[in-house]
């Protein structure tokens, strides 16, 4: 294999095929960068036992090749190589050559011919999205799913088509985070549980640049994501989602209106006086037009007044002050609804069209 290219051409593909590079495997092939120089294109290609991208690389074939190559060495030295085109090439031994001006570099490598290929999958079940909203519902949801493998379908983020809608959710048995949107066009009914490790490295890739798409290509195992120059395939998580129609009624009692920034760093201060690991709540008390925010910890004690809207019945109850940061980082209006009933219920935040949906079961507390 003979290939050429620039250095920030093959610096940019590297880093994106390394996300699937596992950070601990006993599968020497599954440490390596694949590097596939045929038919006059350059792919990058990296898989591990969730998910694999595959990158095309900008350059010119100069001898056909497969090579396989240990990723972090690879990437190491490709960030560090001087400005300038990159000549890439093999030998019968499985050597790889560096060269950038008068920087060489000779590693092992070792045949590609080991490589489980990313599968194909036929185009029959696709839909197209931009990426600048693949990239915020990831961003808006992922936050929520639960990091306990035990249940396995809450580690993963659920995609449901039907129709022109898409919505997609996340939760952890604590909270549950939902966005809907509509599509371009209408698709048949389809629900894909969706790993989150996947969905973070993709959104880490993404541009989020509104005029450019990622076509979602999908069966009943796996899910494809096309965008510019990169392929992502991911397994699916197998099993039935929970039914969120069936799994809370957004009624209410009390609704509170207030500013969502001002909220945001009052809860933030809060937190100053929680330990790591500490589970101590924050608490709200609902009176009148105003929200006392208060919490006591070994480290010391905190209360602070917002200016609040409220129609409804006082109220005293307690929160995770985590979960109330991520949901409201994740909401871009300048004011915010509460909604609540009871100090056993829990909290729900949603907007006047239902773009999101966020809710919070509450903290149980002994207030004396």
């Amino acid at each position: 294999m003979k290939i050429n290219c620039s250095k920030k051409a093959i610096t940019d593909s590297v880093s994106i095929v390394s996300r699937a590079i596992p950070s601990r495997t006993n599968v020497t092939i599954m440490q390596c960068i694949i590097i596939n120089a045929k038919d006059g294109n350059i792919t990058l290609t990296a898989n591990n036992n969730e998910f694999g991208i595959k990158n095309l690389l900008k350059g010119e074939v100069k001898e056909e090749g497969l090579i396989a190559i240990d990723a972090k060495i690879f990437e190491s030295v490709v960030r560090r190589l001087p400005e300038g085109e990159v000549l890439i090439e093999t030998d019968s031994n499985f050597r790889v050559i560096i060269t950038c001006q008068s920087s060489k570099f000779n590693l092992p490598g070792r045949s590609g011919d080991d490589f489980v290929a990313l599968p194909e999958i036929e185009k029959e079940n696709e839909f197209t999205i931009s990426q600048y909203t693949l990239k915020e519902i990831i961003l808006q949801t992922i936050f929520c799913i639960s990091t306990n493998e035990n249940n396995v379908l809450m580690t993963g983020v659920l995609f449901e088509i039907n129709g022109d809608k898409l919505r997609v959710a996340a939760l952890d048995g604590h909270r549950i985070a939902i966005r809907n949107i509509e599509l371009r066009q209408s698709y048949s009914e389809k629900k894909l549980v969706i790993p989150g490790n996947t969905l973070n490295e993709i959104s880490r890739i993404l541009s989020g640049e509104v005029e450019k798409s990622v076509n979602i290509i999908y069966n009943d195992q796996n899910v494809i994501f096309e965008f510019e120059r990169t392929v992502v395939h991911s397994r699916l998580i197998q099993g039935e989602y929970f039914n969120l129609d069936q799994m809370f009624r957004m009624e209410y009692e009390l609704k509170v209106t207030l500013k969502r920034r001002p909220f945001i760093e009052c809860v933030e201060r809060a937190t100053l006086l929680i330990k790591e690991g500490d589970r101590k709540p924050v608490i709200m008390s609902f009176t009148d037009d105003n929200l006392e925010m208060r919490i006591s910890t070994a480290l010391g004690s905190m209360n602070e007044n917002l200016e609040a809207t409220k129609t409804g019945p006082d109220l005293l109850i307690g929160f995770n002050p985590r979960f109330l940061i991520e949901a409201l980082r994740a909401i871009d209006d300048d004011d915010i609804n509460l909604y609540l009933s009871n100090p056993r219920s829990p909290l729900f935040m949603w907007d006047e069209n239902y773009k999101y949906t966020y809710v919070i079961l509450p903290i149980n507390f002994n207030n004396r």
